[in-house]
């Protein structure tokens, strides 16, 4: 008990305002409630909403008692119900694109409106093991009294079985390739075998699972055909317009200024557009107009690096600024996003700011806030 009466547990339990990030069936809990209300469309065993809600709640949307659905995806609608048709039959759904194409985000709404619980998760990485997908133990009870049903403790994909819910596994191929084959029997039999108490687990009626992965990054194992074969695969494309992108960086920075308190800055439209077309133009190796053929970085330059990158500038311009949303305060985030291999990729991001930048009507001051930083 502290001085002023709150216990350590209290301390450890953040109020709902508090919390940075809320997972998303706490941040957008109200509009899951009105979907759940006005949902009239057969359910799926354990889901939360028929298919219909939850590719509505995903695309946005207005309800008849006026609830407006803010988009939590901007991209082509089929792309969406096909993900959530998977999710519907035993085939597993795997979201496959570029790093920065929302499929984290896209993975953690389609369980947050299936199951009512986006937190069932396993975080790929190169040193995942086979434990963190099947279960582990408690070792204390282990060696007082053997393997024994109170020593395990079961992974977020076993307790996702034996409810009747949807598990999540992001980059997965980042995990060791014999890791990963550990979810063929999972995906395929529907069962977790538990040789060490002579026990299985067997899924449940609503059980699936949503894996996250890209071909492009470093440090990436392919996945074996049978592991592929019990996916789904749905690729999501970069944003298909500059208009399509600038919408998402503008919701997802609106977002992400809420929960760090900070205020709207005016300018913040205008800088969104100028980072948008930035990076548009070095990912697609030539300008807007299509004139003058460019040089790509070696980074990918995605969606969720511009959301960064203004994210980065209007805490800037709240912090150490006059509250406008300025050049300056995207000048370095830019240059940061883009110049990842100091060698060749300055040369690539000097030789943008001289032929394209500098002529550019508008952009002067951009042109100078990025020779200031360096290049």
């Amino acid at each position: 008990m502290s001085e002023n009466g709150n216990t350590t547990q209290d301390r450890a339990r953040p109020a709902a305002g508090d919390v940075l990030r809320p997972h998303a069936e706490v941040a957008f809990a109200q509009e899951l409630a009105a979907l759940a209300a006005a949902d009239d469309r057969p359910r799926p065993e354990r889901w939360r909403l028929s298919p219909w809600a939850v590719a509505t709640y995903l695309l946005g949307g207005t309800l008849a008692d006026g609830t407006v659905l803010t988009p939590k995806y901007v991209g082509p609608r089929r792309i969406i119900e096909v993900a959530v048709t998977t999710l519907a039959t035993d085939r597993a759904l795997l979201l496959l694109g570029v790093p920065g194409t929302a499929k984290t985000w896209v993975s953690e709404h389609l369980a947050a409106a299936v199951s009512g619980d986006s937190t069932l998760l396993v975080q790929g990485t190169a040193g995942t093991p086979e434990e963190a997908i099947r279960y582990g133990w408690n070792y204390a009870q282990l060696l007082a009294h053997g393997p024994t049903a109170d020593a395990l403790v079961p992974g977020p994909v076993m307790r996702a079985m034996a409810q009747g819910m949807t598990a999540r596994v992001e980059e997965l191929t980042r995990i060791p390739a014999d890791v990963q084959d550990t979810l063929v029997t999972i995906l395929s039999e529907k069962t977790l075998p538990i040789p060490e108490l002579g026990q299985e687990v067997q899924a449940v009626r609503g059980f699936n699972l949503i894996a996250t992965a890209n071909d492009r990054d470093r440090g990436v194992n392919d996945l074996s055909s049978a592991l592929r074969r019990r996916f789904n695969t749905v690729v999501l494309p970069l944003p298909a317009t500059p208009e399509e992108e600038v919408d998402i960086v503008a919701r997802r920075v609106e977002q992400i200024g809420r929960s760090l308190q900070l205020p709207p800055t005016p300018g913040g439209m205008d800088e969104i557009r100028r980072v948008v077309t930035v990076f548009r133009e070095l990912r697609d190796g030539v300008t807007a107009d299509g004139r003058t053929k460019l040089k790509s970085p070696t980074g990918t330059l995605s969606t969720a690096e511009a959301i960064s990158v203004v994210t980065n500038g209007l805490a800037l311009a709240t912090h150490f600024g006059d509250g406008v949303l300025r050049p300056g305060d995207m000048a370095a985030g830019i240059l940061g996003a883009v110049v990842r291999d100091p060698a060749a990729d300055r040369v690539v991001w000097q030789e943008y700011l001289e032929s394209v930048v500098r002529e550019r009507d508008g952009w002067k001051d951009f042109y100078r806030a990025c020779r200031e930083v360096g290049v």
